[in-house]
């Protein structure tokens, strides 16, 4: 069965199609047959008669660098009515345009299948869904108070400092054991985000890097290892990390498997999850996750047509509920 896709997301001529998850989904989705709606978050509409509309633009897709897609005439469609799947893949920040978003999407949910849920996604951003399974998790400390990082650190020293709702490895800081620079870095951090800060111990095995798990409606799909570039212990791709192929460890499936079943429950159909050392999980991504690109050029496997299996068996148990 064709399905109407539209996909919330930011300009496709901003995308590298090498890498791009949401592109790979994109793609797969043309193959099966169905058809593609692209649309900016800042053109939601809700109308008098609470009715959900966007301005969206059908458009096709080709793994051809500088040619990757062709875009029709805008049409202003009913997100309720006129499409099957409304596909979250906007990129954060998430802040209160996102979160509004949010709102608005789950007003179509008894109509149209939103991917992912857009409530959970509300409800589980990456950096405090993941307080649920703190047992999984290094010691987390989340303030904006110096002496409390202070006592922090006395007890764990050295420290990474990073925005609570950042993303992509972007202001991650670390503070050495003697704190030099703490209340400076502080000071930063208080003036541009108003809610509170995450506060890890430094752990370092990130030398060896950080393990990305891509979840399929609570089933693990693969996984790669993000590796540091040189003289960082950022591993994150979109900061210069590296990517390799992995297993993983007996730690790492008891995590797979102690979120699986919460993942399916919320509807968080397409989900990345961090893991350093092997056992220390640090994130759970449902905003827009990435990764299923590198996992599968390294593991043969079809990520993207895992993910679409998922969102059409869940259009089929909507449109018969």
């Amino acid at each position: 069965m064709s399905l109407r896709i539209a996909i919330q997301m930011d300009p496709l001529e901003t995308i590298n199609i090498a890498g791009d998850s949401s592109f790979a989904l994109m793609l797969a989705a043309q193959e099966r047959g169905h058809r593609l709606f692209h649309y900016d978050v800042g053109s939601l509409t809700l109308d008098a008669d609470d009715r959900l509309h966007a301005l969206a633009h059908p458009v096709i897709v080709q793994r051809v660098e500088g040619d990757h897609f062709s875009r029709g005439e805008g049409q202003r469609i009913d997100l309720g009515r006129d499409v099957d799947v409304a596909l979250m893949r906007q990129d954060p920040p998430f802040d209160m345009g996102y979160i509004t978003a949010t709102h608005l999407l789950e007003r179509i949910r008894y109509e149209t299948l939103v991917v992912n849920d857009s409530a959970s996604v509300r409800n589980a951003p990456e950096k405090v869904f993941v307080l649920d399974f703190r047992r999984f998790m290094p010691p987390t400390l989340v303030t904006r108070s110096v002496d409390e990082v202070k006592r922090f650190m006395a007890e764990h020293g050295a420290v990474v400092v990073k925005p609570i709702h950042g993303n992509g490895g972007k202001a991650i800081f670390r503070v050495p054991e003697n704190g030099e620079n703490l209340s400076a870095l502080f000071e930063v951090f208080n003036q541009t985000w108003p809610e509170p800060h995450m506060v890890q111990p430094f752990l370092p095995e990130v030398a060896e890097g950080d393990k990305r798990i891509v979840l399929v409606d609570g089933v693990v799909a693969g996984a790669i290892n993000r590796k540091p570039g040189e003289g960082e212990f950022r591993s994150n791709l979109a900061v210069g990390g590296s990517a390799e192929a992995t297993e993983l460890s007996a730690r790492e499936r008891e995590i797979c498997d102690a979120l699986g079943p919460e993942l399916k429950k919320r509807g968080l159909v397409f989900v990345g999850i961090d893991v350093i050392g092997g056992k220390w999980l640090t994130e759970i991504n449902v905003t827009s996750p990435t990764g299923i690109v590198a996992i599968d050029r390294f593991n043969g496997t079809d990520t993207a047509a895992l993910i679409w299996d998922a969102i059409e068996a869940r259009h089929a148990a909507l449109s018969a509920a």
